[in-house]
């Protein structure tokens, strides 16, 4: 990150999708057939127990939060322990809706057996920083603890707010990332209507036919540090992150600027911050949500800033379905995953 004065390790990452659990069963998926008969991916056989101290533990935590911890268990073991002070490990985590799941539920239980019935845990349960704070309070981590709620961008933003915590020196290390669980009766009506879903039940980014997402659901971690501490405490470096952005193409809640002019921007603006040209990158890994506004308009940004360079485009959705706010966090799974095995998911 141009003008900072430490640069940022991931020394451990965590997976939680619905083509599997944990990295590896997560990398294995990606090379595995996509998903198709249905307007959602969701685990199958999802069990939280292992990650909780007790039944009643795991029944008081929103599926969304339960996937974070199962991540965040896998990143941290991979990191190992972090030998800072606490008060200088951070926890930034994005969410695009956090507990839907318990709310809907909840809403359910307000009308057939009254308000009587209706849990304590409701509001902790479904508050959108619920995963962050669970992480945060687990492993005692005491520095900023931010929840990001931008919609799809939600856990790429957390991920970049986290490095600059470090690269600018009020961190020495973050856990970051993202998870999601919203694929209740309710959202899925809610996005059908609003003609998002595909009809044909199909994921297919930037497929000529392509008609809407699937949704789906998943978490993934990434324990970032500084990376002269964590080379000098020894730890992996699995990789090192360079430079991000964000901004605003100002347009509309749902659809993406017409020619994708903010998206183009935005990467433009990621490549000055780590001080890299266009020519550099040799691999793109795309939102590539297999809507046809967002997947023209995002092929038109690759153009503008890459122009007629054969650079591999890569989208994960059609196995993993559009998790909403994990989907960066996902994504960036998928790339580590990509590095480490040499190889481009289909």
């Amino acid at each position: 990150m141009q003008g900072a004065g430490h640069r940022i390790a991931i020394t451990g990452y965590g997976v939680v999708a619905p083509c599997g659990v944990g990295k590896e069963a997560f990398w294995k998926g990606l090379l595995g057939p996509g998903f198709t008969g249905s307007r959602s991916i969701e685990l199958q056989d999802w069990d939280p127990l292992p990650y909780f101290d007790s039944p009643k533990d795991a029944r008081r935590s929103d599926r969304c939060e339960q996937f974070a911890l199962a991540a965040a268990d896998e990143a941290i073991a991979q990191s190992g322990t972090l030998p800072y002070d606490p008060s200088r490990i951070g926890t930034i985590f994005g969410t695009g809706i956090g507990g839907l799941r318990t709310l809907e539920e909840q809403v359910i239980v307000r009308v057939e057996k009254g308000e009587r019935r209706v849990s304590p845990f409701l509001v902790p349960m479904m508050m959108s920083n619920a995963s962050g704070a669970a992480i945060s309070m687990r492993y005692g981590f005491q520095g900023p603890a931010e929840t990001v709620c931008t919609a799809c961008a939600a856990s790429t933003h957390a991920i970049g707010n986290a490095a600059r915590l470090i690269a600018w020196g009020r961190c020495d290390a973050v856990v970051t990332g993202g998870s999601e669980s919203a694929a209740t009766i309710t959202a899925l009506a809610g996005f059908a209507n609003m003609t998002a879903l595909s009809s044909t039940l199909v994921s297919k980014p930037f497929d000529a036919t392509r008609d809407g997402f699937i949704m789906g659901e998943g978490a993934a971690v990434f324990v970032l540090e500084r990376l002269d501490m964590a080379v000098a405490r020894g730890a992996h470096i699995v990789a090192e992150i360079v430079g991000a952005a964000s901004n605003a193409d100002a347009h509309h809640i749902t659809a993406p600027s017409p020619g994708g002019v903010g998206a183009t921007r935005c990467m433009q603006l990621a490549l000055e911050d780590a001080g890299l040209q266009s020519s550099d990158i040799k691999q793109i890994n795309a939102h590539g949500t297999s809507t046809p506004l967002n997947d023209s308009a995002e092929a038109q940004a690759i153009t503008a800033v890459f122009g007629d360079r054969s650079v591999p485009v890569v989208s994960i959705k059609g196995v993993t379905g559009h998790p909403l706010g994990a989907a960066g966090a996902l994504e960036a799974a998928a790339v580590l995953l990509s590095i480490e095995k040499s190889l481009i998911p289909p």
